[in-house]
């Protein structure tokens, strides 16, 4: 009885494990088809981390939470999504899945690091803090 229980246990959890993996990476055009128009908000490790609205034409503004907005630009480079960003030179690449937590990004060098899941979309424009607000 309590082999068959084990087997049970150690199925089920494989199968949870596996629901729990994103699918294949996006590609550019699918990267561009779920988020330009939208504003996401994506959280790391169940917390609050930033929020980026994607414009037309591959621009970007970026904010950590309760941070100052950076506007950037991305670009496809192999199965990443990268981002430059008017203050940091170095491209900041990504991956991104569909996953059934949301859009999921995983940061690329840093293999151990938690992804970021988007948890909220809108349509509206962020809210940017200073220092160029109203300029």
């Amino acid at each position: 009885m309590r082999r068959p229980l084990i087997a049970l246990v150690l199925g089920l959890c494989a199968g949870s494990l596996q629901a729990a993996e994103p699918g294949q990476p996006l590609t550019a055009e699918e990267f561009e088809a779920a988020t330009v128009g939208r504003t996401l908000y994506y959280n790391s490790g169940g917390e609050p981390y930033g929020a980026e609205q994607y414009l037309p034409g591959r621009k970007v503004i970026w904010a950590f939470l309760g941070d100052d907005c950076r506007k950037g630009e991305w670009y496809p480079q192999d199965q990443n999504i990268c981002f430059v960003y008017e203050d940091r030179g170095d491209p900041q690449c990504w991956t991104f899945y569909h996953s059934a937590s949301g859009l999921l990004a995983q940061f690329q060098g840093d293999s151990g690091g938690l992804p970021l899941i988007a948890v909220e979309e809108s349509k509206t424009p962020m809210a940017c803090m200073g220092p160029d607000v109203g300029v």
